[in-house]
């Protein structure tokens, strides 16, 4: 562990106790070593420095994990506070979440399974239109909040876009909150994007990766010329549940996994490759 990352576990979260020598080193106790090795298992579970912190000096050790009974606990939550038109209640389970887990594991086990379930209770008739709309926006402006200012920075730059006629853009928001967590830049198009659009932007900003999402494959087929062309001159992916292999291969684009966090870390060990 680096000296730096144990002092800001003692003066933030006051998780260590060491002593000082006279000179003003640090001495670390049997006990803060144990300390220490939790605050690793906990991180290595999903739960940020926050909730690891909490659940070490609080020794909760019997709360769950991220693939336990809590996570899901909050998914019924969150779904029942929507369909309600509860905004507060559903904020609240959302900040609950961000404080006790890292938020990478917020989007892909609690917010992507969310929008899954939600559209599926759509489809089968059990969430109106109306209740659909406020859950999705509710959902939006959170994730927006999140990566406000997400274009600042030095790393390297994606722009991400949906196709024409593709009005699901949430996942493409996910997918670039997780890049940015990499040290990226993100600039959002977003839904229904002209592909000469996207070309026109590419041009101004020469981006690293150029990202089209999405979930039905048929908006891509009506575009794979113009994304061959893009192709050509830019390095562009596909991604989404509308993404195939044979898609990729006959536009020359990269393709990505349609699940998000998967995506991002991808794109990562591609360009550590």
């Amino acid at each position: 562990m680096s000296p730096e990352l144990l002092r800001m576990w003692e003066r933030r979260y006051g998780v260590l106790a060491p002593k000082r020598t006279p000179g003003g080193s640090r001495i670390y106790s049997a006990e803060d070593e144990r300390r220490v090795k939790e605050m690793n298992r906990y991180l290595g579970e999903g739960f940020s420095a926050a909730g690891a912190a909490r659940l070490v000096l609080d020794g909760l050790n019997d709360l769950a994990t991220p693939s336990g009974p809590n996570l899901p606990t909050m998914l019924d939550e969150l779904t029942r506070a929507s369909i309600a038109f509860d905004e507060v209640d559903a904020n609240q389970v959302l900040d609950r979440a961000l404080e006790r887990f890292t938020l990478e594991t917020v989007i892909g086990d609690l917010v992507m399974p969310f929008l899954y379930n939600l559209g599926a209770l759509w489809e089968a008739g059990e969430v109106s239109i109306a209740q659909e709309h406020f859950a999705t926006a509710l959902i939006r402006g959170r994730l927006l909040g999140i990566a406000r200012s997400w274009g600042t920075g030095s790393g390297p730059l994606a722009l991400l876009a949906n196709p024409p006629g593709e009005y699901h853009d949430l996942g493409l928001v996910c997918f670039g909150i997780a890049l940015r967590e990499r040290g990226w830049r993100i600039t959002l198009l977003g839904a229904n994007t002209p592909i000469s659009t996207l070309a026109e932007a590419a041009g101004a900003l020469e981006p690293a990766l150029i990202v089209i999402s999405s979930m039905d494959h048929r908006r891509f087929r009506k575009e794979l010329d113009e994304i061959k062309a893009l192709a050509r001159a830019h390095e562009v992916a596909v991604a989404g549940p509308g993404a195939t292999a044979d898609l990729a291969e006959r536009t020359g684009a990269q393709l990505l996994a349609s699940a998000p966090i998967e995506a991002a870390r991808r794109v990562e060990e591609a360009m550590a490759a």
